[in-house]
């Protein structure tokens, strides 16, 4: 679905399980209601419009003469993954933009419901799967995730983010898809220096696909 996807370093490996250091993003965000399967399908089209050329260009252009104005747009490349994560009684659904892009240069909205924000440096615990995007596998992944979390004594800080890499088109096996709660940045004291074999080099961006998880 995209050829630019967010960047990351991988801090520890365990299966199916990440723990990694996420570079600062800049998401362009909708707020929609609905079950979860659903809330995506409705942000969708609003935030490919955007992307799409539902904006204005904030790009700056060389000085001439006459002096002449216009609202013009531009389009937007596609990026991975299309973020989902609870807001309330909301669903908060994200694409990121392109890197290159800040504050000052993404193109502005025309649809005042998307909202433009700058995510800092952070650290997600993660687990990947495959399948079909149903309720069911969420939860059930999302508790393999939460379950391992407590076992290593890493609580999470905020709330779960659902995280889709494909088109709707794809065919369901062929779907990556991940689930990623954000973690403190510091290792617990309990987990530095265990011999467990379960550290992976903070060096490996985007690594290649893992096994599903079940």
């Amino acid at each position: 679905m995209a050829a630019e996807e967010a960047a990351y370093n991988v801090i520890r490996k365990d299966g199916a399980i990440e723990i990694r250091a996420y570079e600062p993003q800049l998401l362009a965000e909708v707020l929609v209601e609905g079950a979860l399967e659903d809330a995506s399908s409705q942000a969708f089209r609003t935030l490919f419009r955007y992307i799409d050329g539902n904006n204005t260009s904030q790009q700056k252009v060389a000085m001439t003469a006459p002096v002449s104005q216009e609202k013009a747009s531009e389009k937007i490349a596609m990026t991975a993954p299309v973020s989902q994560e609870k807001a309330g009684e909301k669903w908060r659904v994200g694409f990121m933009m392109p890197a290159g892009l800040t504050m000052k240069t993404v193109p502005k909205p025309n649809n005042p419901a998307i909202t433009i924000r700058e995510k800092p440096a952070h650290r997600m615990a993660t687990i990947r799967y495959s399948g079909r995007w149903s309720k069911e596998r969420y939860l059930k992944h999302r508790q393999k995730l939460e379950t391992w979390l407590n076992e290593q004594e890493m609580p999470a800080i905020g709330e779960p983010v659902w995280a889709r890499y494909n088109a709707p088109f794809v065919p369901w096996f062929m779907r990556r898809n991940e689930i990623l709660i954000p973690v403190e940045s510091s290792t617990p004291s309990s987990l530095r220096g265990r011999a467990n074999g379960l550290f992976a080099p903070a060096c490996a961006e985007n690594p290649s696909a893992l096994a599903d998880a079940g």
